[in-house]
């Protein structure tokens, strides 16, 4: 809708759905040497508002990670019309960050506490070759992949379980234990996309899950050894850690009263 169709929104909470690509940055969460989306976002928030502004994130992504829907929110410091705050903060943002959507939300919207769920998709190209045109927005391998293999290993993550096998030595997360509700795995060509769904994910927790699965898919392990992986519960059992170049945080999920897009155009570019 046109910014003059728009009434004007009061200074309150809102909500910005953020597109980037990670490759440049250190990850989403600010650091003394500004290198961080949230840096930049920030930064690019408060030109445009002329004032301070802090932001929280719905889930924080690694360094080289990639956000196609993440969701943040804040307080917002001046009355501006949703669309300005887009139009705005894009000005000041580089080329690879981009707010795709804004919306106002009740004051006591927590992006991260509120999300239901969260998704990721992990691009991956099979080929005798390295990348170079996607190179920093796929994986690679060049040893042909078992899909039927892998799907046999994800269905034994399916559940509520401890994940701890698959968590990350720095993990801040309260609880090992989250809900895995989806794994789909397709191709086309020499792509492979991995999809996921859990309630939650801990630090690494998808790039750990994608070397255990790209070893069942080369035959180095059978699928049932995702079973002992995850009954350990020990990180040292399990496959060292996925480059971070093919994934993506596809979004949160939210309880469709709060209406918040779970879609947007960048959403569509990915294979």
């Amino acid at each position: 809708m046109p910014a003059s169709c728009e009434e004007a929104a009061p200074a309150g909470r809102l909500a910005l759905g953020l597109s980037y690509r990670g490759s440049a940055y250190l990850g989403w969460q600010s650091q003394p040497g500004g290198q961080t989306v949230q840096d930049r976002l920030e930064a690019a928030l408060a030109t445009f508002a002329a004032r301070p502004v802090r932001t929280a994130c719905a889930g924080r992504t690694d360094a080289g990670v990639h956000g196609l829907n993440q969701v943040v929110h804040f307080d917002a410091p001046v009355a501006r019309e949703p669309f300005s705050w887009v139009r705005g903060t894009n000005r000041y943002l580089p080329p690879d960050i981009a707010v795709q959507w804004c919306q106002p939300v009740p004051a006591d919207f927590d992006a991260r506490r509120h999300a239901r769920g969260r998704r990721y998709a992990y691009l991956l190209r099979e080929s005798v070759a390295r990348p170079a045109l996607e190179a920093g927005l796929v994986g690679w391998v060049f040893r042909p992949l078992d899909q039927a293999a892998m799907e046999a290993a994800a269905a034994h993550l399916i559940g509520t379980h401890d994940f701890s096998a698959f968590r990350a030595a720095g993990c801040q997360a309260l609880s090992p234990v989250k809900e895995m509700r989806r794994i789909a795995i397709t191709r086309r060509g020499a792509l492979w996309r991995f999809e996921v769904e859990a309630s939650a994910f801990l630090h690494h927790m998808v790039r750990n899950l994608m070397g255990c699965l790209v070893a069942v898919g080369q035959g180095s392990r059978p699928p049932d050894w995702m079973a002992e992986v995850l009954a350990s519960r020990s990180r040292e059992r399990a496959a060292p850690t996925f480059a971070p170049d093919g994934l993506y945080f596809l979004g949160p999920v939210y309880d469709a009263a709060l209406g918040l897009p779970e879609h947007n155009a960048s959403i569509d570019w990915l294979p």
